[in-house]
Formats: C-alpha cells, structure tokens, sequence
C-alpha cells in the first residue's frame, strides 16, 4: 500500500499542497501556529488535590481532559488547601505576578471552606467579588464556579449563601459552572472517607463536566 502512495502522480500535488500550509503558516501571526493557552485553577483543597497523587489532582486531570478533546493546554494548579475567600484575596495578586506568562483563563474555586466554618457569607460575597475585580484588571478572563451550602448553616445563610455566585457571574458578566462538585457531592464512591473531598474518580468526573464550559470561556 504504501509504494502506491509514492508514484510520480502524487509528488506535485504533495508538494504544492506542503507549499500551502507554509505559507498559510507565514501568514499567522506571530505565535498563532502553535500557542500553549495557560489556564490557573485558583482555589482550595478541591483544586489542590487533597490527598491525591500529583497526576490525580484537578489541574493536572482537567488539562489530560482538555488535551484529548484537542487543545494545546496547560492547568497551573493554584490551589491551597484549607483556603478561605479571604485568604485567596490576600494571594490572588502575588500569584498572578510570580506567573512566568500571563493566564488565558482563571477557574475561581473558592467559599466551601467559608461555609463550613460558618463565616458570614456577606464577607464570602466581598472577598470573591475583590478577586474577580483584581483578575478583571490584569484582563484574565475569569470562569467562576460555584459551590451550595449544607443546610445546617440556617435558611437565611443557605439562601443567601447559594445566591453569591450567580450574583457575581452576573453581576461581572464572567464565565459560570454553577456547582464544582456536581456529580461528586453525596456519592460516596467518588469521594474520600472524609465524605467531603473527591477521590481520583471523583475529580475525573467533575474535570469531564467542567470541560466544556472551559472550553467555552476560552473561546
């Protein structure tokens, strides 16, 4: 088969149509051929990967996820474990200055672990919109991803709580994925024995779900 594909039939044809894609390459801007897009997931133990392993974490199985559907990705995790909307606000800024390129996108993925420790949603409310701002000033595109209190934070916590993040994506007109742990929350097989964080399953899932609204925000 292959001596076929060599007769002299084909050499011309072959060899205008290697002179077209030169030139259609010259013509790209600089960089255009072949540009790696950065991406931060900035958040806590839920981007950090919580008792993963390194390639088991959301950054890294999220790019794998970005790769197979085609696009020259790279997933910076930004993520602390433990981190409150306070503590990204005070970090978000050195962050983004110790970053070797500037991002095509930030994943915000921060508040669960306001909720849990019962802090007042309103300060969630200040310092996520803090941060959004500060990303908005350095021109990063921002995808915000939300997150949904227990119930036994009380019903007015719990209302006003939920409404944070839908406010903010409006409000900023950012890129939304309502609920970061969708598919995962109360699925005892993709979560670890904490019953909070996912497992490395559990991030896959909520990687392939997530996907194609990243790939919508970078677009």
């Amino acid at each position: 088969m292959s001596h076929g594909l060599k007769s002299r039939s084909y050499g011309a044809p072959a060899r205008f149509v290697h002179w077209l894609a030169a030139l259609f390459i010259l013509m790209l801007p600089a960089g255009a051929a072949a540009e790696t897009k950065t991406i931060v997931a900035f958040g806590d133990s839920l981007t950090a990967g919580y008792r993963l392993a390194q390639d088991e974490g959301f950054a890294p199985q999220l790019e794998t996820v970005l790769n197979r559907r085609g696009l020259d990705v790279r997933v910076v995790n930004a993520g602390v474990s433990g981190e409150t909307s306070a503590g990204g606000r005070a970090r978000v800024g050195w962050t983004l200055d110790n970053m070797a390129v500037k991002p095509d996108l930030l994943i915000l993925e921060l508040g669960a672990n306001d909720m849990l420790r019962g802090l007042n949603p309103r300060e969630t409310l200040r310092n996520l919109n803090a941060i959004i701002e500060e990303v908005d000033a350095r021109g990063i595109p921002i995808l915000l991803t939300g997150m949904l209190a227990t119930p036994n934070v009380g019903e007015a916590n719990f209302r006003y709580f939920n409404s944070i993040y839908p406010f903010l994506a409006d409000r900023h007109g950012t890129a939304f994925y309502p609920f970061f742990l969708r598919g995962v929350a109360l699925r005892q097989d993709y979560l670890l024995d904490d019953f909070l964080h996912p497992n490395a399953n559990g991030v896959k899932i909520i990687a392939q779900g997530i996907a194609p609204t990243v790939v919508e925000a970078l677009q």
